[in-house]
């Protein structure tokens, strides 16, 4: 039978978070920097219609930028820290035992401190309309959408991103150079879909690093409990189920 993952002292794409904690924190906040300034720095053009060589960006552009830029950070830091880049995906982790409980608070505020810095880089990029007319990008329920519906959205497509997360990451039977793409690819999709409805955050931190700045905290239970519910169904899932396909019966 092959090794169907690896060993639980093993991170994501095969680091070591234990190797040191200042490193993995430091990759964590790096990464985390880079993909709020890059996602939400579209998003921030795309609400406040500047143009570039041509039309303003779009949805298309949004949801295209959040995935390109995590394929990014994936291939760049992934055997670093792990690329979690994302409390969902840390809480997942240390859920099914991928991850020891004490590392989970590290990874957090770094996560949380990265996505402060990546929204005032945006704030900064676009100046002061970025913060009061596009709040820096942060994600609320559109109009019409309640926050049950809302957390229901924020639940499914996080449980897309971190299924293909633990799954293209922990398995060794997976080409380590499919691991970037497919992921880049599942938060693409999730923005995609979600967008319409809650603005696709998929990241406790996405959420909160543009709140925080901007001071706008509408729905924000929604943003943090859906991403973290959705992410644990689908790491227990993959782990505990799919993961031992293989295996007899």
């Amino acid at each position: 039978m092959a090794n169907r993952s690896r060993t639980a002292s093993r991170g994501l794409y095969g680091s070591d978070a234990g190797s040191n904690r200042v490193r993995t924190a430091a990759a964590e906040f790096v990464g985390t920097f880079i993909l709020i300034f890059g996602g939400t720095a579209v998003a921030t053009g795309a609400i406040l219609e500047q143009g570039t060589a041509g039309p303003a960006y779009d949805s298309l552009a949004v949801a295209l930028a959040f995935g390109i830029t995590l394929l990014a950070i994936v291939a760049s830091i992934g055997h670093i820290s792990g690329a979690h880049v994302n409390p969902a995906v840390t809480i997942s982790l240390a859920a099914t035992g991928k991850l020891p409980w004490n590392y989970v608070p590290l990874y957090i505020a770094a996560q949380l401190g990265g996505a402060i810095f990546g929204s005032l880089a945006t704030w900064i990029t676009f100046g002061s309309g970025a913060r009061s007319e596009a709040n820096l990008a942060a994600t609320f329920p559109t109009q019409g959408v309640g926050d049950f519906q809302a957390l229901l959205v924020e639940i499914l497509v996080t449980f897309i991103l971190v299924f293909v997360v633990i799954s293209v990451a922990t398995d060794d039977r997976v080409a380590p150079a499919v691991a970037p793409v497919a992921v880049g690819a599942a938060l693409a999709v999730g923005v995609f879909i979600a967008g319409p409805i809650t603005g696709g955050s998929l990241n406790p931190a996405r959420t909160l690093g543009p709140m925080i700045v901007s001071g706008q905290f509408s729905s924000v239970w929604v943003y943090i409990l859906g991403p973290i519910i959705g992410g644990v169904a689908a790491a227990f899932l993959y782990d505990r189920f799919i993961a031992k396909a293989d295996a007899p019966e």
